[in-house]
C-alpha cells in the first residue's frame, strides 16, 4: 500500500467504495487522514463499516464539517452527462475533488528517495484499445529481463495498493480516459498513447471531451517521454505538439501498425509482421513478430512496437525485447490461445464486446469459425460484412443471434444459442488450419455477468472436448 501523503489529521471525503475506493480508504488512513466514506449502494457502504471507516451521507451539508476534498472513483460521473450530486455538493462547499491517481502521484515519491541509487520510474499507458495487453506486455518484458517492476492501475491492483517504490523500482500503469480526465497530480515519466476511437462520448460530452481526457496525461504530465500512436489524426496532432514544446533529446518516439514513419525523429512501426526502429533516418532493429503466438494480428503488433519503444527507454537492447517479447502469452480473454485439437486453433477473445474489436480479431486469422452474439449494439455486425470473406461459418448465441443471422448475408450460419452448443458445433465441423474464435461483438449481460464470465464459459467448453 502507498500511504496517501500531504491530509495528515484532515478528513477527506471517499465516493465509491469499489476495488478502488476501498484502497483508496485504506491508503487515506495509512498516511494519518480520516476518511469519511459514502456509497450509494448499501451493500459497499457495510463493507466499509466492516473495515472501520467512518460512513456518512455526503449528499448531505452536515456531514461536510472539516472535509476540504473529495477522492471519487473513476466510475463515477463529475461534469457530464450529469455531475454526481455529491460531486456538485463537493463544489458547493468549496471542496477539491480529486481521485485515486491524482493521490498516487502526489504521495508516490517520498524524502527515502534521496538514498537510492536509481530513482524510481512510472510507465503510463492510455488509449482506446490495446491498454491492457501493453501495459501487461510491459511489465512482462522488465520482468523476464530481470528488473524490478510492478504493475497496476486500471489492470490487476489499484494505484494505492501497489507497494511503495524501491530502489531502481519500475511501475507500470494501465489509466482510462476516467483515470486521466480528473487526477489534479500527473507525472509520468513514460507516457504512452496508443490510439482512439469512439467511446465513452456520454462521459466526455464527446469525442473532443474523450481525446481532451485522454491527452491530459502528456499536457499536465509533462513526461519525459511521450509515445505516441499516430495510425489516428488525434496522435498526428498530439505528437507534433509534444515534439514543438518539447525540444530537448528526443521526446517523442512515433508508433504505427500498419505503415512505415518518415523522418528523422524515433520511430518504431510494424509492416507486414516485422516490427521496425528508426533513428536519425536510420533502421537500427527489426523483429519478426509472425509466429509470436501472444500477439497475433497487426492489432497486436501496435502493442507490441508501444511496449518496444518503452523498454528501449528504459535502456533494454533490441534483441533482450525481442527474446520476451517472443515469450508472452497473452491476456486472458483477448486473443488468447486456448488450445490446438485436430489442428485447430481455439482463441477466446471475449473482450470484443463491440463491432470495432470483433474487426481487429477477425483480421488476426483466416479459416474462421466464429462464436458470436449476446447483447448486440447498435448496428449490429452490419460494419464487420467486409471480414465475412474470412469465415468459414458462424455459431450464434444469445438475444443477438436471429438478428446476426440476417446480417451475415448469405454467409454460412448456425444458431446454436449457447456457448457450449456453438463450441460443440463449431469443434465438429472444424478441419486441420481452421480457427474457432470467439469474437462475440456483443455485450456480455443477456447470459453472463461480463465478458470474463462469458470467456471462462467458453475455455470450459473447449477443455471439454475429447482431442
Amino acid at each position: 500500500m502507498i500511504p496517501v501523503r500531504g491530509y495528515e489529521g484532515h478528513s477527506v471525503g471517499v465516493l465509491g467504495l469499489g476495488r478502488s475506493g476501498l484502497a483508496t480508504a485504506r491508503a487515506l488512513a495509512a498516511g494519518g487522514a480520516v476518511p469519511v466514506c459514502w456509497d450509494d449502494n448499501e451493500d459497499a457502504q457495510d463493507r466499509a463499516r466492516v473495515e472501520g471507516f467512518l460512513v456518512a451521507d455526503l449528499s448531505k451539508d452536515r456531514n461536510w464539517d472539516g472535509i476540504g476534498c473529495l477522492i471519487t472513483s473513476p466510475g463515477i460521473p463529475h461534469l457530464y452527462p450529469a455531475p454526481h450530486p455529491v460531486i456538485a455538493k463537493a463544489w458547493d462547499m468549496g471542496a477539491v475533488v480529486d481521485n485515486d491517481v491524482g493521490l498516487f502521484f502526489r504521495s508516490y515519491g517520498t524524502p527515502e528517495w534521496d538514498g537510492f541509487d536509481i530513482l524510481p520510474r512510472v510507465i503510463c499507458v492510455t488509449g482506446s484499445n490495446g491498454k491492457s495487453t501493453t501495459t501487461a506486455l510491459i511489465h512482462h518484458i522488465l520482468q523476464e529481463a530481470g528488473r524490478d517492476v510492478q504493475m497496476g492501475g486500471n489492470i490487476g491492483r489499484g494505484v494505492l495498493d501497489l507497494e511503495p517504490a524501491s530502489d531502481g523500482q519500475i511501475t507500470v500503469l494501465e489509466l482510462s480516459s476516467y483515470q486521466t480526465e480528473l487526477a489534479r497530480s500527473l507525472a509520468p515519466d513514460i507516457a504512452i498513447f496508443m490510439n482512439l476511437s469512439p467511446d465513452h462520448l456520454d462521459r466526455h460530452g464527446g469525442p473532443g471531451g474523450y481525446f481532451a481526457a485522454k491527452s491530459r496525461l502528456f499536457t499536465a504530465g509533462g513526461p519525459d517521454r511521450s509515445i505516441i500512436g499516430v495510425d489516428e489524426v488525434e496522435g498526428r496532432y498530439l505528437a507534433a505538439q509534444l515534439r514543438e514544446t518539447q525540444n530537448s533529446g528526443e521526446p517523442v518516439i512515433r508508433i504505427s501498425s500498419g505503415r512505415k514513419l518518415q523522418g528523422d525523429d524515433w520511430s518504431v512501426f510494424a509492416r507486414k509482421g516485422f516490427l521496425a526502429e528508426w533513428r536519425k533516418g536510420r533502421q537500427v532493429a527489426s523483429i519478426d513478430l509472425r509466429n509470436m503466438r501472444g500477439l497475433p494480428g497487426a492489432h497486436n503488433h501496435q502493442n507490441a512496437c508501444a511496449a518496444y519503444a518503452a523498454c528501449r527507454s528504459i535502456g533494454l537492447a533490441p534483441r533482450v525485447v525481442e527474446t520476451h517479447l517472443a515469450s508472452y502469452g497473452g491476456l486472458p480473454h483477448r486473443c488468447q490461445i486456448i488450445a490446438e485439437k485436430g489442428g485447430a486453433l481455439y482463441v477466446n477473445d471475449s473482450k470484443a464486446t463491440n463491432t470495432d474489436a470483433a474487426e481487429k480479431a477477425l483480421l488476426a486469422f483466416k479459416n474462421i469459425r466464429w462464436i458470436a452474439g449476446g447483447q448486440a449494439k447498435d448496428g449490429g455486425i452490419a460494419a464487420l460484412k467486409p471480414q465475412f470473406d474470412r469465415l468459414r461459418k458462424a455459431y450464434l448465441i444469445g438475444d443477438a443471434a436471429e438478428e446476426f443471422a440476417e446480417q451475415l448475408d448469405g454467409y454460412p450460419f448456425e444458431i446454436c444459442g449457447t456457448m457450449e452448443q456453438a463450441v460443440a458445433r463449431a469443434a465438429a465441423d472444424a478441419e486441420a488450419g481452421d480457427v474457432v474464435l470467439l469474437a462475440p461483438a456483443c455485450a456480455s449481460f443477456d447470459q453472463y455477468s461480463s465478458f470474463e464470465k462469458r470467456g471462462d464459459a467458453f475455455v470450459a467448453a473447449v477443455n471439454s472436448l475429447n482431442d
